[in-house]
C-alpha cells in the first residue's frame, strides 16, 4: 500500500520532481536494513542468552559434581578419622583384629561406594581390612599413598592416584591417613578404597550431549576420571593443559571458554576448586552443541528475512525505475561537483603543506602563529617558538650532494613533527634546512625541554656528517616564550627572539639548545652535544 501510494504521488507530481524517487529510495532501503538490522540483533541476542543459559547450567552442574565428590571423600575419611582413633588409643596387642573386621564389613556395606576399608602395619603388611577372608603374604609398601605418609607427617587425609586393587582387580581411588605410633613414629596406614565405577556411574547421569565433558582431579593436575571414560584417563598428568595452567591460577571457581588440550573441542566449562579437599571439578558442555538449534533456527530466519528483503528491495527498485531516469543525471553532476571540492580541498592542503618535510610551510606558519599570537593575547596565556637549524648543511650538500641533503631533511623534519604532543602543537618547515615548532599554552621550561628531545632525537640518528665537527647530523635550537601584550608586542617579536637564542647556539658551538636573552636568568643554554 506505501509503494502504491508513492508511486501515485511521483505521477502526479511529475517525472521532473526528484524528491518522490529520493523518498522511496530511502524508505525501500531502510525496511530492508532494519528488517536485517532486526533479525541478526534478535539472532545474536538469542545466541547470547543460549551461551547465558548453558553457563548457568554448567555451574550448576559443576556445583553438583563438586558436592558429589566431597561427600564421597568426607565418608569416606569420617571412617578413617573413627578408625585412626581407634587405633591409636590402643596398644597393638589390645586391638580385636575380628570384631575390628566386623566393623569393618559392616562400614563398607552400609557405604556403597567404597570397595574397601584397610589398615597396614609400619611395614606395608596387611593387618586386618574390610574383604570377606584376609589374605596372606600381602603388602602394600610400593604404594604411592604407602610411601606418603612414610614420607609425610602429616595427620590429615591424602587422596592418591587411581590404582588397581590387588585383591579384586578393580580401579579404586585411595584416601588414607597415618598412624602414629605413641612415640610419633610411623605406625602404618588406614585406607579406604573408593570405587572408581561409583564416579562413573554419577557422572552417567547427566545429559552433556556427545562432546560434553565432566572431570574430576587432584589440585596438582592428576586426572582421577574423566567423561567421556577411557582408563588411559586414570591418573594422567594434566597440569600443563589449559584449565590448570591459564584459569584455576586465575581464580578458583569460574566458567570460561576454551578449546581443550586433550580432544581439541571448545567448549563451555564451570570449573571449582574444593576448599576441604584438593580436588578441582569441571563441567564442559560442547560450544557447538549448545548453538546447534540456535544456528538452525538462525539458518531459517535468516532465509526467510533474505527472502522478504530481496521481494520489497526488487518491488522497491521497479517501483524507482518507474518514476524515471532523470536523477541519473543529476546524481553525476552532484558527484562532478563533490569530487573538485575534494579537488580543491587536496590543493588548499597542498599549498600549506612544504612538499619535501611533510611538515607545514611558511605560509601556514605564519598564518598559525598570527591566530595563536592573539589568542594568547586574549586569554593572557604563554606563547612559545622553537627555532631549529641543521648545523653546517652547505656542506652536507656539497659532500654529500642534493640529493642526500632532501633525504636529510625528511630524516629531521619526521623527528620535528613527532615532537607535537597536543592538538595545537605545530610544526614548520620555515625555509631551506630552518624549522619551527609553534607550542601555544607553553612556557620556557616546557619549550626548553621539547626543543632539548628534538636535539637529542635528531643527534640519535646518528647520519654521518664529516662536514660537521661531531662527524653527525646535529641541530641547533633557540627558544622564546613569552604572555603578548597588547600594544607592546607583535608576532615578529617572537620569531626575532627565537631567532636571536638561534644565532646565540650556533655562535657558541652548535648542537645547542639556547633561550632568548630576555628569558635567560641564570644557565644561559643547555649542553648535550
Amino acid at each position: 500500500m506505501i509503494l502504491q501510494s508513492l508511486l501515485m504521488q511521483s505521477r502526479r507530481l511529475g517525472p521532473k520532481d526528484p524528491s518522490v524517487k529520493r523518498l522511496t529510495g530511502i524508505f525501500v532501503v531502510l525496511v530492508c536494513l532494519s528488517l536485517l538490522v532486526v533479525e541478526g540483533w534478535l539472532t545474536w541476542r538469542a545466541r547470547t542468552i543460549q551461551l547465558a543459559q548453558s553457563e548457568v547450567a554448567t555451574a550448576n552442574l559443576a556445583q553438583a559434581v563438586g558436592q558429589h565428590a566431597y561427600d564421597t571423600i568426607k565418608a569416606a575419611d569420617t571412617v578413617l578419622v573413627g578408625l585412626v582413633e581407634r587405633i591409636e588409643s590402643d596398644t597393638p596387642s589390645d586391638i580385636d583384629y575380628e570384631r575390628t573386621h566386623q566393623l569393618l564389613v559392616q562400614r563398607v556395606a552400609e557405604l556403597p561406594q567404597l570397595h574397601g576399608i584397610f589398615v597396614y602395619g609400619a611395614d606395608g603388611s596387611w593387618l586386618v581390612n574390610s574383604q570377606p577372608v584376609l589374605l596372606k603374604n600381602q603388602n602394600n609398601a610400593d604404594r604411592e599413598y604407602f610411601k606418603f605418609h612414610q614420607a609425610h607427617p602429616d595427620l590429615g587425609p591424602h587422596i592418591g592416584v587411581p590404582v588397581r586393587s590387588k585383591s579384586t582387580g578393580e580401579w579404586i581411588l585411595p584416601v588414607s591417613r597415618r598412624i602414629n605410633a605413641p612415640d610419633g613414629a610411623f605406625a602404618g596406614v588406614v585406607l579406604t578404597t573408593i570405587r572408581m565405577d561409583y564416579f562413573i556411574e554419577f557422572y552417567r547421569r547427566f545429559d552433556i550431549g556427545k562432546s560434553g565433558a565432566i572431570l574430576l582431579a587432584l589440585d596438582n593436575g592428576t586426572m582421577l576420571v574423566r567423561r567421556p571414560f577411557t582408563q588411559k584417563a586414570f591418573g594422567r598428568d594434566i597440569s600443563k593443559l589449559p584449565l590448570f595452567r591459564d584459569h584455576l591460577p586465575k581464580a578458583p571457581v569460574a566458567t570460561v571458554t576454551f578449546t581443550s588440550g586433550q580432544d581439541g573441542i571448545t567448549r563451555v566449562n564451570s570449573y571449582r576448586r574444593l576448599k576441604q579437599y584438593p580436588l578441582v571439578v569441571s563441567a564442559a558442555l560442547s560450544k557447538d552443541e549448545i548453538l546447534a538449534k540456535w544456528r538452525a533456527d538462525a539458518y531459517l530466519n535468516g532465509a526467510t528475512v533474505g527472502l522478504l528483503v530481496i521481494a520489497f528491495g526488487l518491488s522497491g527498485f521497479r517501483l524507482i525505475k518507474q518514476i524515471g531516469l532523470r536523477i541519473q543525471a543529476e546524481a553525476e553532476l552532484v558527484k562532478a561537483r563533490d569530487s573538485l571540492e575534494a579537488l580543491n580541498q587536496t590543493l588548499e592542503r597542498l599549498a600549506m603543506q612544504d612538499g619535501l618535510t611533510g611538515l607545514a610551510n611558511r605560509r601556514q606558519f605564519d598564518t598559525s602563529l598570527s591566530s595563536e599570537f592573539s589568542r594568547a593575547m586574549r586569554d593572557a596565556s604563554s606563547l612559545a617558538l622553537i627555532m631549529i637549524d641543521v648545523d653546517c648543511f652547505k656542506q652536507y650538500n656539497d659532500i654529500y650532494g642534493h640529493a642526500a641533503g632532501d633525504e636529510c631533511l625528511r630524516a629531521i623534519g619526521k623527528v620535528v613533527s613527532d615532537s607535537k604532543h597536543r592538538p595545537g602543537d605545530l610544526a614548520a618547515r620555515y625555509g631551506g634546512e630552518e624549522m619551527a615548532v609553534l607550542l601555544p599554552g607553553a612556557d620556557v621550561d616546557g619549550a626548553m625541554r621539547v626543543a632539548e628531545n628534538i636535539r637529542a632525537a635528531i643527534a640519535a640518528l646518528k647520519l654521518e656528517h664529516t662536514g660537521n665537527s661531531t662527524g653527525l647530523v646535529t641541530v641547533s635550537a633557540g627558544v622564546e616564550a613569552f604572555a603578548p601584550a597588547r600594544l607592546r608586542s607583535e608576532p615578529i617579536d617572537l620569531v626575532i627572539a627565537a631567532d636571536k637564542a638561534l644565532y646565540q647556539a650556533k655562535h657558541s658551538g652548535r648542537n645547542k639548545v639556547c633561550i632568548s636573552p630576555l628569558n635567560d636568568t641564570s644557565t644561559p643554554e643547555i649542553v648535550l652535544a
